[in-house]
């Protein structure tokens, strides 16, 4: 990697943990009324909105590792567009947050580090397995926010917005990775994966 490269990454990493995120689209409910949630409620939505938000930081942090490791300039690329969606992610979730009167998880830091490295060693595993860990994250991903929107007061426009789009961009993302030739990961590895993903999701709620 040149000097140049160095520091566009480094640059992408201050600005996905440090900066506020901007989104090309309008934030998903934003023109829907907001309603009144009891203390309760609000902490929990808030709660909700911190891990998901904690998983853009993640996500930003894994295409990041796996776009440096691809071998292929088109999985590349492909990284990079479903990079810039979840850029998106993370100010519609940092917005809601701070609706909410929440904050953001003390460990992105230490969140992004680890997926940064996750990102590279699945690279360096050949661009089929690099599309095979992003489809199964994706996956997952989706599936953890389907058991979101489950918890999610049925009033709670804005949140529920947010959430289902998110959803829809991630099983997108997931086609895209099979479209490009992503091979099916062991059932151990799956496992494993999901074991992360909920002592991240239990940590993140809570910190």
């Amino acid at each position: 990697m040149g000097i140049d490269q160095f520091i566009i990454e480094v640059d992408r990493a201050l600005r996905t943990i440090a900066a506020p995120a901007r989104s090309q689209r309008p934030i998903p409910g934003a023109s829907s009324p907001d309603v009144e949630l009891d203390d309760t409620q609000r902490r929990h939505v808030a709660g909700l909105m911190r891990v998901n938000h904690c998983g853009e930081i993640c996500a930003q942090a894994l295409y990041q590792g796996q776009a440096l490791t691809s071998r292929d300039p088109a999985v590349r690329d492909a990284l990079r567009q479903a990079a810039d969606e979840e850029t998106e992610h993370l100010a519609w979730t940092a917005s809601r947050i701070s609706e909410l009167g929440g904050r953001q998880s003390f460990l992105n830091p230490l969140w992004y580090a680890g997926s940064l490295s996750l990102g590279v060693a699945a690279g360096l595993l050949g661009d089929k397995w690099n599309l095979g860990f992003l489809a199964e994250t994706e996956r997952q991903v989706e599936a953890h926010l389907d058991g979101h929107l489950s918890e999610i007061p049925e009033d709670d426009e804005r949140s529920r917005a947010i959430v289902d789009q998110m959803r829809l961009d991630e099983i997108q993302h997931a086609e895209t990775a099979i479209a490009h030739g992503a091979a099916e990961l062991p059932p151990p590895i799956k496992g494993a994966m999901r074991l992360m993903a909920k002592v991240m999701t239990g940590l993140a709620y809570r910190l």
